[in-house]
């Protein structure tokens, strides 16, 4: 039985298979839709391992003076930063090689921790995941995560009371269109989510939720 790894219930359905393309032979990946939350995962038999996984992330071109890729991450900074305080401390978690929405962020006044799986590990002077924060950003990560809710818990325990989450992520829609979705190519996206999963969350959590658009969501700590 496979159990939905952001709320651990075990009635999920078959919601599309593909021949994947990959690092990989060529198999039938299969995803499934938990009836709880409504996240569409991947169950952990076609997971890469890490150095797979690495190899993949190795070729994202993320130059953090890229004004492409700035204008991109914008839709999540601009939001955010018309909502923080001067001077605030964030974590930028998942940041990547080129931790681009960091300087953005720092640009605009704050004060940026960084921490990457692969990248920038916890093995810094000071552990970044050891420290509290008026806001945490993850851009394009969550839907690499084997263990959502785990990371998630964590994240939200190093908010600040009024503290936000600010996450971005393809939403989801329908069964047609995510037939035909680009953002299920990656063999390392394992987890989709829509809007019914995010107000999921947020209900679990007591979170105020702002949702933008089709791929930023911020949460609210109370």
């Amino acid at each position: 039985m496979n159990s939905c790894p952001l709320c651990h219930c075990t009635e999920s359905s078959l919601f599309h298979t593909d021949l994947h393309p990959g690092p990989l032979p060529e198999q039938l990946r299969e995803y499934l839709h938990c009836s709880q939350c409504s996240l569409i995962f991947v169950p952990s038999k076609f997971h890469l391992n890490s150095q797979q996984e690495k190899a993949l992330y190795d070729l994202h071109q993320n130059d953090p003076f890229d004004l492409g890729y700035r204008k991109f991450l914008s839709r999540l900074s601009d939001p955010l930063l018309a909502q923080l305080e001067p001077n605030s401390k964030g974590l930028e978690f998942g940041c990547g090689p080129g931790p681009a929405l960091a300087k953005m962020l720092e640009q605009a006044g704050h004060n940026i921790s960084l921490y990457d799986l692969y990248y920038f590990p916890d093995s810094q002077l000071v552990d970044p995941l050891q420290q509290q924060y008026r806001f945490i950003t993850a851009t394009e990560v969550i839907e690499h995560l084997a263990q959502p809710e785990q990371v998630v818990k964590q994240l939200w325990s190093l908010l600040e009371a009024g503290g936000q989450l600010a996450l971005m992520t393809k939403l989801a829609t329908d069964q047609q269109a995510f037939s035909r979705w680009h953002y299920i190519l990656d063999p390392t996206h394992i987890c989709f989510y829509s809007r019914e999963t995010f107000e999921w969350l947020a209900k679990k959590l007591g979170a105020g939720l702002e949702i933008i658009g089709n791929d930023v969501v911020i949460l609210r700590k109370p």
